[in-house]
């Protein structure tokens, strides 16, 4: 893993912000910080490392150093990819922080068996809770509620939605279009819907190197269709950063979205940009 192309900035930055409702910073990728009115933060997702060139190579800086990050309430992960379960990119952040990890069973048989964070870093196995669909848990001043997710390249992938008093926020993971997603759009009042977005691109395969034509991200009209399930306000494109040969331009999606109800606004952010509900 590479240190940090922007030193602590973004890390002080997160600690020094005193938002009115809830703040939401985009690390890249898939990871994102969430902090309220009352301090509490969270980290879903949040990955710095460089990937597995060449079958996978990182387009995007490496934003922070997890080992900077000494304000963390919870460190979420919505499936066990190693994009969003790595232990170099979260482990510290537990270690420095004190912060418990939630995550679905795959995803903690990784940190506890496959990465070994209880022996590599200064963390305890009672940081670890296991979360499951259906679930609601109170984290400070958020309320996380266990949702339905559909990736069929995860084994056990998860969606998250993060009720505060200042609106709501739906993260999907790598999710595509789910049958559950109407219900979930009837469900909550979502202001601000996370949705992995790419293209279609060759990645290298694993065991023989062969360029295979891969698809790991919603395409343009399927992130618009779960948009519209989902009944998002606001709809923040995530991922498309992340990949060679995968990346996109999420610019393109005003054209998708603007004969549809919802989202209502496209709200395109780049690595380090902060949103607010």
């Amino acid at each position: 893993m590479a240190t940090s192309d922007w030193g602590d900035w973004l890390v002080r930055d997160v600690e020094a912000a005193d938002p009115d409702g809830v703040a939401v910073w985009y690390l890249g990728c898939n990871g994102f910080v969430l902090k309220g009115s009352e301090g509490t933060t969270l980290f879903v997702d949040p990955y710095v490392g460089l990937g597995d060139p060449p079958r996978t190579v990182r387009m995007i800086p490496v934003p922070f150093d997890p080992e900077d990050v000494v304000e963390a309430d919870a460190v979420l992960a919505t499936h066990e990819h190693t994009d969003h379960v790595h232990g170099p990119s979260q482990a510290p952040i537990l270690a420095n922080a004190g912060a418990t990890f939630y995550a679905p069973d795959d995803s903690l048989a990784v940190a506890r068996e496959e990465e070994s964070w209880t022996d590599e870093w200064d963390v305890s196995g009672e940081q670890f809770e296991e979360v499951t669909e259906g679930e609601t848990i109170e984290i400070g001043e958020f309320t996380l509620h266990v949702e339905d997710a559909h990736d069929p390249d995860a084994t056990h992938p998860v969606s998250y939605v993060f009720e505060h008093e200042a609106g709501t926020v739906f993260h999907g993971g790598d999710t595509k279009p789910s049958e559950e997603f109407d219900r979930i759009g009837e469900e909550y009042d979502v202001d601000l819907g996370i949705l992995a977005f790419g293209t279609v691109g060759t990645v290298p395969d694993k065991e023989t190197g062969e360029p295979v034509r891969t698809k790991w991200y919603n395409d343009e009209n399927q992130i618009v269709e779960a948009a519209e399930a989902l009944r998002l306000d606001r709809l923040l494109p995530s991922h498309w950063d992340m990949w060679r040969g995968l990346t996109a331009d999420p610019k393109v999606l005003h054209h998708h979205a603007k004969s549809f109800a919802h989202p209502r606004r496209l709200e395109l952010v780049e690595i380090g940009d902060r949103v607010d509900l």
